[in-house]
């Protein structure tokens, strides 16, 4: 009997542990815990590494905002300090690792660096306690060779509404913006004024191939196909423009010829006289039509090499028209060390434009008569019929406006910056002056002494500020 029992319980057992091996039940909830702790672990990962990005983010931007404010060459402070002063007031004056400055007359290099790290709060269960948080910055602001163009209304519209004053200011406000002492022999300004035509002055003048009629005034009359290049072809005879009045009323010798004939009223070639400059934009007056495109033109061509053998000239000892820095300026287009631009204001639009009929300014004689009798005066006064047959129109203010079009599209294709401000323009205008623009946001249009702000915005943009790194 106790034998029986024996076997009976040595028997239950192992078929006990049999069935134990063979029961699953229980088994899912195992894998579903384990998979839910891989979960959990997986997830905390991910929170972990999106701290670490969030203060990685926040470090970055303090640095890029840091560097950017000490590179400015304007910033009066020490650019060291001006970096860590951005970390300390932002909470982090202990992330700030280095701070190094590199600067010259036309330059200034701040570079940042940063470190921190972030505690892990889940990804220390595999044995990494924190993560790094790196950031790093450079900013630059370098004032490279500058050849700047400034092409201006002083036409006869330009006398209403205090609107030469404005301009004056305006443009004084620019020259005192780009040139400065640290840009010695960087920056040269050359000014273009025009009203119904520009006098590029005898200097220039006598340096180019023309068929000069008269020594009244230095204008040339460009044919349309000029204006599709940018630059001036020194073998090509010009014309020399006539010196007239078109006006209704007498003067003697006329006072208000479609060339202007003041000294103050000639182009002003690569110069960085500030004084020599604002002298002369102060001594502007309104006077006659507008013709924008033959401004335009001249503009361009001051930044055109073609125009340098000129230059050359104008530097050599006992001529000393343009600084001799500047004597192989224009630069070429391919120098990516010069930035070339152009400044274009007007007030107005184009205009007919018109012309003697050649029969009448063919002497000596016929250039001085025109000098002394205005030409509408002396038609009204002495001619009763067939005006047309003294006087014609050269293009029309549509004709001019393509002309304008074109200059504009042959400087942007040479990659010529072309900022443009309407000032007090009709709709009509603004839309000419938009299109010769580089883009929309290189045009400002503006009214009273909102222009000082224009060229005060263009001046600083000159100076181009850029993070590098």
């Amino acid at each position: 009997m106790k034998w029986t029992r024996k076997l009976t319980t040595k028997a239950g057992l192992k078929s006990s542990v049999a069935g134990f091996a063979r029961d699953e039940s229980g088994a899912m909830t195992i894998f579903a815990l384990l998979m839910f702790m891989m979960m959990v672990l997986v997830g905390g990962i991910g929170v972990d590494l999106m701290r670490n990005e969030m203060e990685r983010t926040r470090m970055q931007a303090t640095v890029d905002r840091a560097v950017l404010a000490a590179a400015d060459l304007d910033q009066p402070l020490d650019p060291e300090a001006v970096v860590r002063d951005y970390f300390d007031k932002s909470g982090m004056s202990d992330y700030l690792s280095s701070v190094t400055v590199d600067e010259g007359l036309n330059f200034r290099t701040v570079t940042a660096t940063a470190n921190v790290t972030t505690a892990t709060q889940f990804m220390r269960l595999m044995g990494v306690d924190s993560l790094p948080v790196p950031a790093k910055a450079q900013a630059e602001e370098r004032v490279s060779n500058v050849e700047i163009s400034m092409v201006l209304d002083i036409s006869g519209s330009m006398g209403r509404n205090n609107k030469m004053a404005n301009l004056q200011t305006a443009a004084t406000t620019f020259v005192d913006t780009v040139i400065r002492e640290e840009n010695d022999d960087l920056i040269s300004v050359s000014l273009i004024p025009y009203t119904a035509q520009v006098n590029a002055g005898y200097d220039i003048f006598s340096r180019m191939e023309t068929n000069q009629l008269h020594n009244y005034s230095y204008c040339i009359d460009f044919e349309i196909a000029d204006f599709s290049e940018a630059g001036l072809d020194l073998d090509n005879e010009y014309e020399h423009m006539q010196h007239f009045d078109e006006g209704w009323s007498y003067s003697n010798p006329v006072s208000n010829p479609g060339c202007p004939k003041r000294s103050y009223e000639e182009i002003v070639p690569f110069s960085q006289s500030a004084t020599k400059l604002k002298n002369t934009i102060n001594d502007y007056r309104a006077r006659a039509n507008t013709s924008i495109h033959l401004g335009m033109k001249w503009g361009v061509a001051l930044l055109d090499p073609s125009f340098r053998p000129i230059t050359q000239d104008l530097a050599l000892p006992g001529t000393d028209v343009v600084d001799d820095a500047f004597a192989n300026r224009p630069a070429s287009y391919t120098d990516v060390e010069t930035l070339k631009t152009v400044v274009l204001m007007t007030d107005g639009q184009n205009v007919d434009t018109t012309r003697i009929q050649p029969w009448y300014y063919n002497s000596p004689s016929e250039y001085a008569h025109w000098s002394r009798y205005p030409l509408h005066w002396y038609l009204n006064n002495y001619v009763r019929n067939g005006w047309n047959n003294w006087r014609y129109t050269k293009y029309t203010s549509t004709q001019a406006d393509a002309m304008l079009e074109d200059i504009c599209d042959a400087a942007k294709a040479k990659g010529i910056v072309v900022w443009s401000v309407g000032f007090e323009v009709t709709d009509y205008s603004a839309g000419v002056m938009e299109d010769c623009a580089s883009s929309p946001s290189h045009f400002f249009r503006v009214e009273g002494v909102e222009i000082t702000e224009a060229f005060e915005a263009i001046a600083k943009q000159i100076n181009q500020l850029r993070l590098t790194q």
